[in-house]
Order: structure tokens, then sequence, then C-alpha cells
């Protein structure tokens, strides 16, 4: 087997324990500084499957995570987020991790060689055709990655591998490669460090692409959150009153309008007409706020 560069020695960590603290803490975050600017390399691959994942959750499909160990820890914090974030029904969205729920208390390492159970994860979800999973491991070759990869490539989904060496077989199995040629850890193996600092970029870089392109941004703003405490409703409301130029009691009267639809309280600022014209104006912008907000004006335009 080639040697994998994520369980190589790095090159200063020779005499580490008998440093003093502040130097160690200093060469770990120089390290983690490192391992993050290797995503950039990455962005074609990592534009690539923004758009498998947008263009499945836009059929109907879902986005499924399979990983183990720290790299499945990674892709839950993903996961977990997009719901309250963007707005992506929670049916959506499932997260395969190697040991199933006990992995969140005891993250074993031995359920990440269980093939078998990732084909059964795999096949228990469902997956088809408009489904995309994403299958994530520092190694490559972790073997409950690669068997859901597989499984999921048999039945049709797209599919997209997340790694950190070169040459992985994993690469040899998805449709879409994802590289980050994170250096050596500073202890070396521990890819919780900086292989999981550059998969925690990669993933969050991925989940809010794809939801650019599904129209859940606009300006900068997550226009479709779902609120559901007070922090989330003050910020909706927010959103709703910059946007939209009014204030933020008039946003607020408008949010509730609109059952809490950020983009539909806006298109009511702006001028729809009632609640339905302000549903198909966006139905019919592809859940696109700027398009319908165009869209609008224009037809105001139109009858002047």
């Amino acid at each position: 087997m080639a040697p994998r560069r994520t369980e190589a020695v790095h090159k200063d960590a020779s005499g580490i324990d008998a440093r003093a603290p502040e130097a160690v803490l200093a060469l770990l975050a120089d390290a983690q500084l490192e391992a993050a600017a290797v995503v950039r390399a990455a962005i074609p691959e990592i534009a690539e499957a923004a758009d498998k994942i947008a263009a499945s959750l836009a059929a109907g499909g879902r986005l499924v995570y399979a990983a183990a160990g720290s790299s499945g820890l990674m892709a839950l914090a993903d996961a977990l987020e997009l719901p309250g974030t963007y707005g992506i029904p929670r049916d959506r969205v499932f997260i395969l991790l190697a040991g199933g729920a006990d992995a969140l208390v005891n993250l074993a390492g031995a359920p990440e060689d269980d093939a078998g159970q990732a084909v059964r994860d795999v096949a228990t979800t469902g997956l088809g055709a408009d489904d995309c999973l994403i299958a994530i491991s520092a190694s490559g070759s972790t073997p409950f990655a690669m068997a859901a990869l597989e499984e999921a490539r048999r039945r049709g989904a797209a599919t997209i591998a997340v790694a950190n060496n070169a040459g992985a077989p994993m690469f040899g199995i998805a449709e879409t490669s994802v590289l980050l040629a994170t250096p050596p850890e500073v202890v070396a193996g521990s890819t919780r460090m900086g292989a999981g600092t550059a998969q925690k970029i990669a993933l969050n870089m991925m989940s809010t692409m794809a939801a650019i392109h599904l129209g859940h941004v606009h300006d900068g703003y997550m226009v479709n959150l779902l609120a559901d405490n007070i922090k989330l409703h003050e910020r909706a409301a927010r959103m709703v009153s910059a946007i939209a130029g009014c204030d933020t009691a008039e946003a607020q009267a408008l949010l509730d309008r609109s059952g809490g639809s950020v983009k539909i309280a806006i298109l009511l600022a702006a001028g729809a007409a009632s609640l339905e014209a302000a549903n198909q104006l966006l139905d019919g912008a592809d859940q696109k706020l700027r398009s319908a907000l165009s869209k609008l004006e224009g037809s105001k335009g139109s009858r002047q």
C-alpha cells in the first residue's frame, strides 16, 4: 500500500512533547491554517459537487452523508444545520454514521470497517436516482464510506467522494472527487485536526453553494431559514426590513401574514397583491427571490 499523507509524521513535530505550551499551540494553529488553505485548490470539484447536490434537491431527491469517525462528525455538523439555515426539509437530509447513534457517545473505531452495515444503511434510506450521496474519509479508503458509495452508485444516485489523500480508492468509485491535500498532522494520523478542518470547510462550501443555486440565499441573507426560536424570528424580521426597505414592525407584520416565509414577506412588501400572487411569483422563478422581484417590478411597469 502506498504511504498515506494522513499517516505521515509532520516535519516540525520532533520533540513537541518537550516544548513550551505556547510553542506547541503556535505549531498547532499554524498547521490548522495550512490545512484550511488547501481547500482553495479543490474549488472546481467543490463547485461540481454543489451542482449535483442542488440538482438532487431541486428534483425532490435527498442529500445523504456517509462517513465514520471524525469525518462523520464533520458530516453531522454540516447536515444538521441545513434545515434551520436554509429551510431544506428535515426528511430530505440523511446522515449515515458508522456505528449509528451509538457513535455519538462512543466513537469506536471498529464500525468504520463494517461495509455490510453501510450497504444496509443505504438500502434502508431507499436511495435512488434522484438522490445524492457524499462519502467523507480522510484516508479515502474507509470500508464503511467506500461501501456506501458503491451501493449508492449501483442504485443510480449521484455520488461525491471527499478525501485527504491523492489517489484515494474512493475516487475510483465516485462521479465527483474532492481532494483536500492536507499536510501531515502534527500528531501523526490524528485526522480530527487538519484533515477534519479542511473537510468541514469543504462541506460548508458545498452545501452553501447548493443553497445559493436553490435560491435560498439573497445578497448574503439566508432567506429560506426556518425561524423556530427568538433569535431567528428577529433575524427574519431584520432580513425583510433590509431587503424590502420597510421598518421592523411592518416586517414582522408581513412575516406573520406570510406564515414566517421571508421570501413571501419581501414580495408582499414589494407590492405582490396577495399571498397567492406572491407564491405564484416565487414558484415561477424557481424559488429565486431576485427573479421573483424582477418579475414583480416588470409586471408593475406593464400596468403603468
